[in-house]
């Protein structure tokens, strides 16, 4: 049953997907931590694989960037593919201080400046938050790592090149990081009744230097990689 946008059957896709945004990072994990793993999606070079890790199945495929680009396959994935969870592993810009470049946030809510929410015909603003059961798996698996994480709010923003940059502000509220693509997979997993958490590696900051290079986010995020797919296989 292919869509527009994924090109698998059902029963390719495993209950649990981990969705980093970059598509050759969902190819470095399937090839550096899955067994057994077959392609099930190269539309529009969206790349998909399922296989196995430590004898269980689990999918991993890019979501693009932006709020609409992981708005289209994560509500592809909960609602036409039987999916239960969603992983995103991103990255991030860091926005607190006591944020740095490597250290992982675990995106407890997402705020945001997009209007994605406008199509569920809510009064006020609603508020997407993780899967609490998802957030706790992971960081306790985080702890037994011995990785520097945050938990807390992420600001997900419609825009990269910003002229009126509000970053400040959400920092002054306790946002930890900015990224752009949280706040659609939460209210996607909302609507959808299914799971959600975002995983992100800060590979940025917006108030002091740092930065990584594509590459490094392309293959530098392992600690992220590894407690995402710890976290997949106690589902």
């Amino acid at each position: 049953m292919a869509t527009p946008h994924n090109s698998a059957e059902k029963g390719d896709i495993a209950k649990t997907v981990l969705m980093p945004g970059d598509p050759l990072r969902a190819k470095f994990i399937a090839e550096n931590f899955l067994t057994d793993v077959k392609c099930f999606n190269e539309v529009r070079g969206m790349l998909g694989f399922t296989g196995k890790y430590q004898g269980k199945e689990v999918s991993v495929m890019g979501h693009g960037m932006g709020i609409p680009s992981i708005g289209i396959y994560t509500y592809e994935l909960f609602n036409f593919y039987d999916v239960d969870n969603i992983i995103r592993v991103g990255s991030a810009g860091g926005l607190k201080e006591d944020v740095n470049v490597m250290d992982i946030v675990f995106a407890m809510g997402a705020h945001t400046d997009s209007n994605y929410g406008f199509q569920f015909g809510l009064p006020g603003t609603f508020c997407p938050t993780a899967s609490y059961d998802l957030l706790e798996k992971a960081v306790n698996i985080a702890r037994e790592k011995n990785v520097k994480f945050h938990v807390g709010n992420v600001l997900s923003s419609d825009a990269f090149y910003k002229k009126c940059n509000e970053s400040e502000l959400y920092k002054n509220m306790g946002a930890l990081a900015v990224e752009m693509e949280t706040v659609a997979l939460y209210m996607n997993a909302a609507e959808a009744k299914k799971n959600a958490l975002t995983i992100l590696t800060i590979s940025d900051h917006l108030f002091k230097a740092g930065e990584l290079s594509a590459k490094e986010r392309e293959t530098g995020f392992t600690d992220m990689m590894e407690i995402a797919l710890k976290t997949a296989i106690q589902l």
